[in-house]
């Protein structure tokens, strides 16, 4: 998502309109989830994707016609059976796509655009809002971005009720919409993205960073070897740190939407890593090997102060049960596990 932000600013400061393509509403087994976005350019290029086949190629023939109209507009969509067999795809169903013509020379729109890739490099919560009616060229847009404090960045016009009411009602939900008087507006909430600290860089690391990286995770990977922790093994790792020791993290920010992935050399290791981890907050802890050396870490953890309770946070052996006995079936189980419990804790968010 940060991408898509940030390549809107860029454009924008460059002086080039662009169309945002964000669905919503969708219904049935549509080819992505609502908040999908893409990027559509003058000459038909894109960034992005919102779901591919004849519904993406729809998109993009309807964003171009965009540029001369210098209008935004409401894509509907509806992929039947045919279409579905024709795109090559498993998925179908119907819903909506924002098709938001972004003006260069409109300095709300970068505004917006900037804020919106700046609180996402925070990792902070916010709430973007949209005006998706089919106002003329006179009229200004509201298009805005509230913060988790209740400010507002952008041109918003309303009362603070329904800013508060929006907040609220928006737990749980990535994107919808709301109607107010005539005006129908489209919601978003901009949530903190997640890491992934992946501890060790051995094979099954190798594996784990790559799937991560591809589902939407930043991934931090952390060794003590810096012949294993290297760039030339992990090259779509976010960042890659060389440790001094497992036993020292200054430096980390490891909170609730933190995953910790254990997956070092040798138990030793593990069991100093673990602990380190309970003294955390984050969200998942999950450590490799078997029931029996799991057993062994957690009853030495017992007698070192640490409760059940400590214990129960932790996933081990890491990932889904699938029968994985190599490294990439390993990371697929543990990836597997990853998605898993990041869907059940946005329901509950």
């Amino acid at each position: 998502m940060i991408e898509i932000y940030e390549e809107c600013v860029r454009a924008l400061q460059a002086g080039r309109n662009i169309v945002l393509a964000t669905v919503f509403e969708a219904k049935g087994s549509a080819p992505r989830t609502a908040g999908a976005k893409m990027i559509v350019r003058s000459d038909g290029s894109s960034m992005g994707t919102v779901g591919g086949g004849r519904l993406e190629h729809d998109a993009i023939q309807a964003a171009r016609s965009l540029f001369d109209s210098r209008q935004s507009e409401i894509h509907a969509f509806e992929l039947t059976g045919t279409d579905v067999a024709g795109m090559d795809m498993i998925c179908g169903g119907r819903g909506e796509i924002w098709l938001h013509f972004m003006d260069a020379g409109n300095a709300n729109n970068l505004e917006v655009c900037r804020a919106t890739a700046n609180v996402l490099a925070r990792r902070e919560k916010a709430w973007l809002i949209t005006a998706i009616d089919n106002e003329g060229l006179q009229k200004k847009r509201q298009y805005g971005l509230i913060a988790g404090d209740r400010s507002v960045t952008g041109f918003l016009h309303m009362d603070q009720s329904d800013v508060n009411r929006w907040v609220d009602e928006s737990e749980g939900l990535s994107v919808y919409t709301d109607i107010i008087g005539p005006q129908r507006y489209l919601i978003e909430s901009i949530r903190p993205g997640r890491t992934a600290f992946v501890f060790g860089a051995g094979h099954v690391s190798q594996q784990v960073v790559p799937l991560c990286d591809n589902v939407g995770f930043r991934t931090v990977v952390l060794d003590d070897r810096a012949e294993y922790a290297c760039r030339s093994r992990f090259a779509q790792a976010t960042e890659i740190i060389v440790m001094e020791s497992f036993e020292y993290w200054s430096g980390l920010t490891i909170d609730a939407g933190s995953f910790i992935v254990i997956l070092t050399r040798g138990h030793i290791h593990d069991k100093t890593v673990l602990a380190q981890a309970l003294r955390t907050q984050a969200g998942y802890i999950g450590m490799i090997g078997s029931r029996r050396k799991r057993d062994k870490i957690y009853q030495a953890l017992r007698e070192e102060g640490f409760t059940q309770q400590d214990i129960d946070r932790v996933h081990s052996p890491i990932g889904m049960d699938i029968g994985a006995e190599t490294p990439a079936e390993l990371a697929v189980s543990i990836v597997g596990e990853l998605i898993k419990v990041r869907a059940e804790q946005e329901k509950c968010r």
